[in-house]
Formats: structure tokens, C-alpha cells, sequence
């Protein structure tokens, strides 16, 4: 009896770290900074199930025409690859807007609060107004993650009054803040020139 208890134990103990192993892989697999070395062909082997979708469209508000990938086109692990170079050989930027698989070495997730953010920061952040663009830009100000290639965007989840539209630094009391309710609704690491 105490040989099977013995067999069992180890059994379980393998069964325990082969799953934290499958976790802690997966984990980096769809960790956003991980891609920015890879080019087409070595994330078409990376993630041979992403049915992956490729075209050209203009970015930077009309100005500029990149070719793009797309990672799961039409799920919530979605995401867009814009590259630098015809040969999609090095990344320009990388979009990512649903709350799939995919996140980021800092711990940025699509739906995070306001105040998740400035902890993340571990300094007070500013937001852009709503309504074009580059609607709900996160500005990192001088904290932790100000030299970062990430652009959060916020999105309110609540009604927008009149003055937080525009391109413009958003001037906020914390109760606005609050009552505006905002979320993470899209996160770019940019890698381009």
C-alpha cells in the first residue's frame, strides 16, 4: 500500500509541473513583445493555426501605406500586424483591440481600468480626448513604462461630455475620471521608425 502511495505521489507531482510548464509556455507563445523579431514566414510556423491574412491598407491617418498581417482574422485573438518592408521581414507595429489570449510583458490587458493603468505606470498618467484618431491615447508622463514602445488606448464605458472630444490632453478631475468609467480597448506596440 504505502508503494502505491508513493507512486501516486510522484505521478501527481510530475502531472503538477508538466502543467505549469504547458502555462508558462503558452503564456510567452502570445506575449505581444516576444513577436518583434519574427517575420512572416517564422510566425506563419509560430502559430500554424492562425490562419493568417495578409494585405496592404494606409495607416497614420491616411499618410502612409503599409502591408499587413492578421493574426485569427475574426476572433478574440485577433491580431494585426502592420510590417516596415514589402517582404514582411520586420515589424512596424503590432494591434491588438479583444480580450483574447495575446498580452503584454508589463501586464497591460485589453479592459483595464483607468487605475490599473497608473498602477502599472506606478506614476499618474494623462489620456487624449475622444473622437478621431488616436481617440483615449494614454500619455505615461514620466513613470515606469514612459520609454515603453506600448500605446494604450482608452475607451469610455460610460456617456462622453462634449469637452473630452478633440485632439487635445484630456484636463480631468477624478471624479470625471470615474464617472467616464474607462477601459483599455486597444494596445499597439510600435516598433517602426
Amino acid at each position: 500500500m504505502r508503494k502505491i502511495l508513493i507512486i501516486l505521489s510522484i505521478i501527481s507531482f510530475v502531472a503538477c509541473n508538466s502543467s505549469k510548464k504547458s502555462t508558462a509556455g503558452n503564456t510567452a507563445k502570445y506575449t505581444l513583445e516576444n513577436l518583434e523579431n519574427m517575420d512572416s514566414e517564422e510566425l506563419a510556423k509560430a502559430f500554424p493555426d492562425a490562419n493568417i491574412e495578409e494585405g496592404s491598407d494606409f495607416y497614420d491617418e491616411g499618410t502612409d501605406e503599409r502591408p499587413y498581417s492578421i493574426l485569427y482574422p475574426g476572433t478574440t485573438d485577433e491580431l494585426h500586424i502592420t510590417w516596415q518592408d514589402e517582404d514582411r521581414k520586420k515589424i512596424h507595429d503590432l494591434r491588438y483591440t479583444k480580450n483574447g489570449k495575446w498580452n503584454t510583458k508589463t501586464g497591460i490587458k485589453i479592459g483595464d481600468s483607468y487605475d490599473q493603468l497608473v498602477t502599472l505606470n506606478k506614476a499618474p498618467i494623462s489620456f487624449y480626448g475622444f473622437g478621431w484618431d488616436y481617440s483615449g491615447a494614454v500619455d505615461w508622463k514620466d513613470g515606469r513604462l514612459k520609454n515603453s514602445e506600448i500605446r494604450a488606448f482608452l475607451s469610455p464605458q460610460n456617456e462622453i461630455p462634449n469637452e473630452f472630444y478633440g485632439d487635445h490632453v484630456i484636463e480631468a478631475t477624478p471624479e470625471q475620471i470615474q464617472a467616464l468609467d474607462l477601459k483599455v480597448s486597444s494596445i499597439i506596440i510600435n516598433y517602426g521608425v
